[in-house]
């Protein structure tokens, strides 16, 4: 007969398994009687699993702790133990988080444990109580306040930091290390990190710089996870069916490497051929399927399918998962507008998810959260849909919507309310959104440059979050059947829970003049090569010398295989490669030059101007009532237009791109009402009769499109091939190939593959080889490089002695925490935005902290013309860019990303007291996009305003924050 304690325990223990489970319960039992963890457990009102009790003992006992734990694992209990001891002895914690949204969320949740008066938030843009002895911020303020030596570190006995993984952000991750290498030594750091595989390294380096570290990992989820595959069903308006991805036999808590998968899923790809049809969910599909809102299909009760699968639309498989009872859900989608057009196909179909109390107090708990938006503002953003999509329980989450908006949706779904949102990877990172199952549509996604395939880690952190701690008794992953999906590589991919993580830390020209103005340049160089870049870098040198031994061995044997009886293949490979990049440039040169002229057709337009659109959506003839030089997109002007079909409309670049023809003109009345149909109709009639007459002019075409005004045809793509037919480059390099011995080798075509393979691998080699050569002490030389830049610029100073010591001018750079730290200082020390007003001041700043998503076409506006005040501010910004760019290359160092003016109109019109609806009209930007820029702008001019060396720019700087920080810009909840 088991003892009671031995009751609940799985009955295939053995003996021995059964006595270490009665232990350790035991020892959870009595440990920490009458210590600050025992006060901490008592009112928790849950019991702690091992590794959270074996963490916050080693909190209790002196030590800094690693955890490294699944998400919804719990890791910030061991947060919330360091701040329990922090006011348990009368000292300071501070909580750091990666982004904003999250430190508002923990703010509240430490503000109703240990009331408001103990807790405060530090976020750039919020200051509540900053000096209570517990405070929440982002890592950057907390980096700032080490710089600049804030008295708020007095007292400060622990620093959490929450998602310390983020420090392989390429962009964000140094400050990490930073913060970490510059706490000081009685300091107690907790780093809470997702599960990777190399925590015993990240863990040598924290005892290295921060000294006695524990390191605590568990893998182990705390709610099991099973994976599925949905596959759309046979019948057209069926329910997708949902798979179990494991065969039945396999533990889904512990799987295994590249665990065998489900036979009949397995059968279901094998029998059936995958080619997408009209009904793959992309755009909408299966127009006929009802959804849970009306008859919906029924689930088919076999297995089998039809021989070619579709994917199933969202909508259908929001559906099966609701019929699952697998509701409440996350579905990834690496794309806003899919997010948005998912949300859009769930209206469509009928689907609601909410009860009519729900819905109730949705309405009620937005029109609370949305009272001090002005009604014209919520037009503007999309309200009523937004709403209607809430009410039945569904919802969008990404970048680009409002913050208000976005905070409203995961309150909404952290309460039960909102059953499913489609959101972007970025709902991954932190924010408290647990759900009972996650959805991924896709396994490849877009990282910016190309399509990439998602890596165990990124699977892993996107999945994480299905399986609510002690609510659900287990979570779901369902991965959506689409093109190019195979179940045994989701298998293995879904069984590596891990990945390494990797430093991105490099010294900056802020960190550099900080640095050195604490310390000195020798001291700087010694901390620096201490972080966990250079720890990681010479601990891999071993490993790439071995793999470029092996590319040496492998060049050497394509060389040989490329060889040529008749000549220098590799000279002849040379000559193919030079006239594939001629082409390519040439393509590139003539595709700007059609842009250019179909810009400037638009731009020459005059009221009363009879225009031919020869390609595009409105290709037919129009009337031009009014030339919109006054309403600029990026393209250029939008002018209004009145059709054949006597509608008046908005002519764009994107309808025109091949640009207009003016073919004739006509008198517009000056009473020309465009509201009126008869006035309207009138015109169009006055137009035709135009056209006609100019087709029946002696010597005019019947296709009046093909010339212009004076005969000139316009520049469409036929006109500019001939570029590469007349390129004299072009035309000496190929006939330098046909010369080539090689040219009439029977075996080329062989030859050439090989050629091919050597290329790519020598290039890879060559790469390889300077990583091997730049690893030692590779921190300290950039380091010493970013000092000679500074040196140059006059920021540091070398005495008599050679010590380098900081200048008036580096002193103010100190303050400048910016990823263009260098050239925003370079800016104001040359009085590039001298003079400039608040808006112009604010329209400036954009162009460094602004980076579109893609490149934009055409010129930006810019307002007040070319001449104008802003636009000089902009050309003297363009030459300092290029001369601190410059000046990086030559001392090897990354340039400076380039400046981007693509929101400086929208700015300027926000700061100048703009409403949002003209402040985007004539954009692609999306409102919450526009916000979160504009809150960069923001942090930027609040240092201005502080840092600036001129009295006159700090108040402008001043005035410009002001003026941005208004409206939809101010509109979140903390």
């Amino acid at each position: 007969m088991p003892a009671a304690d031995d009751a609940a325990l799985p009955e295939d223990l053995s003996p021995a398994e059964r006595y270490a489970a009665s232990r350790a319960r035991t020892t959870r039992s009595q440990v920490g009687s009458g210590t600050r963890l025992a006060e901490f457990r008592s009112v928790l009102g849950f019991e702690l699993d091992d590794f959270q009790v074996a963490a916050c003992q080693a909190l209790e006992d002196g030590r800094g702790v690693l955890v490294a734990a699944p998400t919804g694992a719990g890791k910030t209990v061991v947060g919330e133990f360091a701040v329990h001891l922090a006011l348990a002895q009368g000292g300071k914690a501070f909580y750091t988080t990666p982004i904003k949204a999250l430190s508002n969320q923990k703010y509240a949740d430490l503000a109703r444990r240990h009331g408001p008066d103990k807790v405060g938030l530090l976020t750039g843009d919020t200051t509540i109580n900053g000096e209570a002895p517990v405070v929440v911020m982002t890592t950057e303020v907390l980096r700032n306040m080490l710089y600049a030596g804030s008295r708020t570190l007095e007292g400060l006995q622990f620093v959490v930091m929450d998602e310390v993984h983020y420090l392989a952000d390429r962009f964000r991750g140094p400050v990490w290390e930073e913060v970490i290498i510059h706490l000081a030594d009685h300091v107690q750091l907790v780093s809470l990190s997702a599960t990777v595989s190399n925590a015993e390294e990240f863990g040598d380096w924290l005892e290295m710089v921060r000294g006695d570290t524990a390191v605590v990992v568990s893998e182990r989820r705390p709610v099991p996870l099973w994976q599925h595959v949905v596959v759309s069903s046979r019948e057209p308006r069926g329910v997708p069916r949902m798979y179990d991805l494991y065969a039945g036999h396999v533990d889904p808590t512990d799987p295994g490497v590249n665990p065998p998968i489900n036979p009949e899923l397995h059968e279901v790809f094998r029998v059936s051929g995958r080619r997408p049809t009209a009904g793959d969910g992309r755009r909408g599909g299966d127009r006929g399927y009802r959804g849970r809102g009306g008859p919906a299909g029924q689930r088919p009760a076999g297995a089998g399918l039809a021989p070619q699968r579709r994917t199933p639309p969202r909508f259908a498989v929001v559906d099966a998962l609701d019929a699952d009872a697998l509701l409440p859900a996350i579905y990834f989608i690496f794309s806003r507008a899919g997010c948005e057009g998912a949300v859009q196909q769930c209206l469509a179909a009928g689907l609601r998810l909410t009860s009519p109390a729900e819905e109730t107090e949705i309405r009620q708990l937005v029109e609370q959260r949305t009272a001090t938006i002005p009604p014209e503002d919520l037009d503007v953003l999309g309200y009523w849909t937004w709403l209607q999509a809430l009410s039945r329980g569904i919802a969008a989450h990404h970048a680009g919507l409002l913050p208000v908006f976005k905070e409203t949706v995961e309150d909404l779904f952290a309460r039960g309310l909102i059953k499913i949102v489609f959101a972007t990877e970025t709902l991954a990172l932190g924010i408290n959104m647990p759900a009972r199952s996650v959805v991924l549509e896709k396994l490849v996604k877009w990282d910016g440059t190309a399509h990439q395939p998602v890596t165990p880690g990124e699977y892993t952190q996107l999945t994480g979050r299905a399986g609510r701690r002690g609510i659900d008794v287990e979570g779901h992953a369902v991965v959506v059947d689409h093109v190019g999906l195979d179940p045994v590589a989701l298998a293995g991919l879904a069984s590596r829970r891990t990945y390494p993580l990797r430093s991105s830390f490099r010294p900056t020209y802020n960190m550099a003049v900080n640095l050195v103005s604490q310390v000195g340049h020798d001291r700087a160089r010694e901390v620096l090569e201490t972080s966990f870049a250079q720890f990681q870098a010479d601990r891999g040198v071993v490993g790439l010398a071995k793999q470029a031994q092996a590319h040496a061995e492998a060049l050497a044997g394509y060389a040989q295989a490329m060889t040529c009886d008749r000549g220098d293949f590799a000279q002849y490979m040379g000559l193919r490669r030079a006239i594939s990049a001629r082409e390519k440039e040439l393509s590139r040169a003539a595709t700007g030059a059609r842009r250019a002229d179909a810009v400037a057709s638009f731009e020459n337009l005059k009221r009363g101007d009879v225009v031919e659109v020869p390609s595009g959506r409105r290709r037919g003839y129009v009337l031009v009532l009014d030339p919109g030089h006054d309403d600029r997109g990026f393209d250029g002007p939008r002018p209004t237009v009145l059709t054949q079909e006597k509608q008046v409309k908005k002519l764009t670049l994107a309808d025109a791109p091949g640009g207009v023809t003016v073919v004739a003109r006509v008198k517009i009345p000056k009473a020309f009402n465009p509201r009126r149909p008869d006035a309207r109709r009138d015109l169009a009639s006055t137009m035709r009769n135009a056209l006609g007459a100019f087709r029946d002019a002696p010597g005019s075409p019947r296709d009046a499109g093909s010339r212009r005004p004076g005969g000139s045809r316009p520049a469409q793509g036929p006109g500019r091939r001939s570029d590469a037919a007349t390129d004299k480059e072009l035309a000496s390099l190929r006939s330098r190939l046909r010369a080539h011995p090689c040219h009439t080798c029977p075996d080329r075509d062989e030859h050439a593959r090989w050629a091919e393979r050597h290329d790519q691998l020598a290039a890879e080699h060559a790469r390889l080889v300077q990583r091997i050569e730049g690893r030692t002490g590779t921190v300290a030389r950039t380091f010493d490089k970013t000092c000679t830049v500074l040196e140059t610029l006059r920021y540091l100073d070398r005495s008599a002695d050679g010590e380098l010591t900081t200048t008036a001018d580096g002193a103010w750079l100190r303050r400048v925490y910016a990823e263009n730290d260098l050239l925003l200082a370079e800016c104001l020390r040359r009085g590039a935005w001298d003079g400039l007003d608040a808006a112009g001041l604010a329209a400036a700043v954009s162009t460094v902290v602004y980076a579109g998503r893609r490149e934009e076409a055409g010129e930006p506006y810019v307002p007040g013309g070319p001449h104008g005040r802003l636009a000089q501010a902009l050309d003297a910004t363009v030459r300092v860019w290029s001369e601190v760019t410059d000046l990086e290359e030559a001392n090897g160092l990354d340039a400076t990303g380039p400046l981007d003016l693509g929101i400086v109109a929208p700015v300027h019109r926000w700061a100048a007291g703009k409403g949002l609806d003209a402040v985007l009209r004539g954009t692609d930007l999306a409102a919450g996009d526009f916000v979160r820029w504009c809150k960069q702008v923001v942090d930027v001019l609040d240092q201005l305003g502080q840092a600036a060396p001129k009295p006159a720019l700090r108040a402008t700087a001043r005035k410009a924050q002001d003026a941005v920080l208004r409206g939809v810009v101010a509109y979140s909840s903390l």
